[in-house]
C-alpha cells in the first residue's frame, strides 16, 4: 500500500537566505473503484482507508446502506501489465440479492461536477435515493448548542496528525452533540475524507449517523451535503462557505448547514431548529 507522506528535496528561501532541505509532502495517488469486477470510478486520494473510502462512496451514491449489503472489498492483484499489485485498484463485491446499478450507462452516478446534471436534477436525485429521511423541525432527534459548535474546528485541527507534518490535507470528523470526537480522517480531497468516515461507519454497522455532527475543513459543497444526507447525518459544519446548491439541498432535506465556523462566529444557512438559539434571534 502507498505511503501517506513522501519526502522531496526543496530549495528554501527565507529572508534572502537559500538552503536545500527535504520536505514532507502528502501523498496523492489514483484509486480505481470497481463494482463486482467492473470499473466504476476513479478518484485521486491519499492512500489509506481505501476500503472505507470505496464503501463510503457507494453509500453516498445510494448503492449501499448497511454492512450486510457488502460481501467484501479486496485490492485487485495483477492490476498492472506485469501482474503486480499497485494497491490503487479495489473491487467491491455486493452481497447476494443487492441490486447492481446499470454500469452500461454513460454516467450512472451524480457526485462529480462533471456529471452534467442541472441543479434541480441533482437535488431530486439525492431526495429520491436517500435511505434515511432526516428528522423533522418539529421533533429534532439531535440538538447542539452554538458554544459546542464553536469548539469543533479547534478539536478537528488538533486531531489532524498528518496535516501537522505536511500542511496539505483536508479533514472530516464526526462529533457527538456534546462535542465528543468520534472519528476523524484526512485526505487530499475533502470528499474522500468524508467517504472514509462514512465507509468506516458502514463497515461497523453504525449507519445511519443520526446522532452525529459532521465537521469538515474548507468549504461545504453540494457533494459534501449530499454525502451527509445519504449517511443520515443531521448536521454539517464547515470552516468556510457553502455553495448555493449545498444550501438548497440542506433546505429541501432538513439538513442543518453551518458555514464560516470560526471562533464564536458562524452562519446558519439551513436547519436552525437543531441549534439552541435565542427564540427571537432564530425567528429574525
Amino acid at each position: 500500500m502507498g505511503r501517506v507522506t513522501e519526502r522531496r528535496r526543496v530549495i528554501r528561501i527565507r529572508d534572502g537566505a537559500v538552503s536545500s532541505r527535504p520536505d514532507t509532502l502528502v501523498a496523492e495517488e489514483p484509486l480505481e473503484i470497481r463494482l463486482n469486477g467492473k470499473p466504476l470510478a476513479i478518484t485521486m486520494r491519499t492512500p489509506g482507508d481505501d476500503f472505507a473510502l470505496a464503501a463510503g462512496f457507494l453509500v453516498s451514491e445510494g448503492v449501499l446502506a448497511s454492512a450486510e449489503e457488502l460481501a467484501n472489498i479486496v485490492y485487485c492483484a495483477g492490476a498492472t501489465a506485469d501482474g503486480g499489485n499497485t494497491y490503487n485498484v479495489v473491487d467491491v463485491r455486493l452481497a447476494d440479492g443487492v441490486a447492481v446499478p446499470d454500469l452500461t450507462l454513460e454516467r450512472n452516478f451524480y457526485t462529480t461536477s462533471s456529471c452534467g446534471l442541472c441543479g434541480k436534477a441533482s437535488l431530486d436525485a439525492v431526495r429520491t435515493t436517500a435511505r434515511w429521511p432526516l428528522d423533522t423541525a418539529a421533533d429534532p432527534a439531535l440538538r447542539i448548542s452554538p458554544e459546542t459548535l464553536a469548539a469543533l474546528p479547534d478539536r478537528l485541527r488538533s486531531a489532524q496528525r498528518v496535516f501537522d507534518r505536511t500542511g496539505g490535507l483536508h479533514a472530516a470528523a464526526l462529533f457527538s452533540a456534546d462535542g465528543e470526537l468520534l472519528d476523524v480522517r484526512e485526505d487530499v480531497g475533502r470528499h474522500n475524507a468524508v467517504d472514509k468516515i462514512v465507509g468506516r461507519a458502514l463497515q461497523s454497522g453504525r449507519l445511519p449517523l443520526s446522532s452525529a455532527v459532521l465537521m469538515v475543513s474548507g468549504r461545504a459543497s453540494f457533494e459534501l451535503a449530499q454525502k451527509a444526507v445519504m449517511a443520515g447525518i443531521p448536521v454539517l459544519a464547515a470552516v468556510s462557505a457553502p455553495s448555493s446548491l449545498a444550501v438548497d439541498l440542506a433546505a429541501e432535506t432538513g439538513l442543518t448547514l453551518v458555514g464560516f465556523l470560526r471562533g464564536r462566529s458562524m452562519n446558519v444557512y439551513a436547519g436552525a431548529h437543531r441549534l439552541a438559539l435565542d427564540a427571537a434571534a432564530a425567528a429574525g
